[in-house]
């Protein structure tokens, strides 16, 4: 008999190689993104979401997001207030997915700063984006319903699931505040160059979500060692398929990678690291390998774009790193201050 653990990791890699096969085998626009979103609706622990409810969701996720093309005048002509309500709605999601507990959340963070940079850039991209979201959302739905087909979990198995307490309003707050903070200078960044910092923004979009979830002693190796990891799982892929590239040894060694990465975060196999620090590892392979995959064949430079990207992500965890370590010490000062102490 598998052990349920086992089976949430043969789903998620039976379910992201389905997705890859759909996104790169119908030459879906912005392949990748459809595979990250896919990743991100296949580790929402609980039964799958059915397969017209994500369509439904992915429609109505997609009319949203083309509205969010609204942003683009308050950017371009009153830029300080339309940064202010960004970092205000940013603050708003890390808060209820962090009070909820849904993992969907990163889904709203990543397209509610990516819609807004790539409508400065053209504002056909946000089309683009926002229909490639919504397909990545509803091939996460399908693919689900079909690993957990496949793999099945016994009868009350959600209902046995113990639910951990969600934290109190004034830590969620905090924990919201470090999350957008994280995001933030790379939003504003990206607004110079939308078309460079793209990608930069999904794994900026993931890492304030994994701030939220470490302390200051463990930041550093888990926010940079998890964008490292993730830019050493990409290069095995990348040598891997560069053996045989075809879309069936793509499927093949993303499957593996997946294999590999997800019985660490779902503990099959115990590693000093959370289950968090291996699925960033994930999603940045995912972020990198794809780019990766258009520039060759685009004809460019795949070893320097790549080296560009890492390195830019691995600044960003750096400042990430910084940022949660001086906002601990800040709020470790106050609560020390005698007013805090005379209260």
């Amino acid at each position: 008999m598998i052990a349920p653990a086992d089976k949430a990791v043969l789903r998620l890699a039976v379910g992201l190689g389905l997705a890859v096969l759909v996104a790169y085998g119908f030459a879906l626009q912005m392949p990748h993104v459809v595979c990250l979103m896919a990743m991100i609706v296949l580790c929402k622990p609980g039964p799958p979401i059915p397969p017209l409810k994500a369509a439904a969701f992915a429609l109505l996720l997609a009319g949203l997001l083309v509205t969010g093309v609204l942003m683009v005048p308050l950017l371009e002509n009153y830029a300080l207030a339309a940064v202010m309500l960004t970092a205000a709605i940013l603050y708003a999601l890390f808060f209820f997915g962090i009070r909820t507990g849904n993992p969907l959340t990163t889904i709203l963070v990543v397209v509610f700063t990516l819609i807004p940079v790539a409508g400065v850039a053209e504002q056909a991209l946000v089309t683009v984006i926002s229909v490639t979201i919504a397909a990545g959302i509803a091939v996460g739905g399908l693919v689900g319903s079909l690993s957990h087909a496949f793999f099945p979990d016994p009868p009350g198995a959600a209902a046995r699931a113990a639910k951990t307490p969600p934290p109190s309003r004034e830590t969620a707050g905090w924990i919201a505040l470090r999350g957008m903070l994280v995001v933030m200078p790379m939003f504003v960044l990206a607004l110079t160059d939308p078309s460079f910092y793209l990608a930069a923004i999904m794994k900026t979009a993931t890492l304030g979500q994994q701030a939220g979830s470490i302390d200051t002693r463990s930041a550093g190796k888990e926010l940079v060692g998890s964008t490292l990891m993730g830019a050493a799982m990409a290069l095995v892929v990348w040598c891997g398929l560069s053996l045989w590239p075809n879309l069936w040894m793509l499927l093949l060694w993303m499957m593996a990678a997946t294999l590999w990465a997800g019985a660490r975060i779902f503990g099959v196999q115990r590693t000093a690291y959370p289950p968090v620090f291996w699925k960033d590892a994930l999603m940045t392979m995912l972020i990198l390998l794809g780019p990766a995959i258009e520039d060759s064949a685009g004809g460019t430079g795949v070893l320097t774009a790549s080296a560009v990207r890492v390195g830019l992500f691995v600044g960003v965890a750096l400042y990430a790193w910084a940022l949660v370590w001086l906002l601990e010490r800040w709020r470790a000062a106050r609560r020390q201050a005698p007013f805090f102490d005379r209260g």
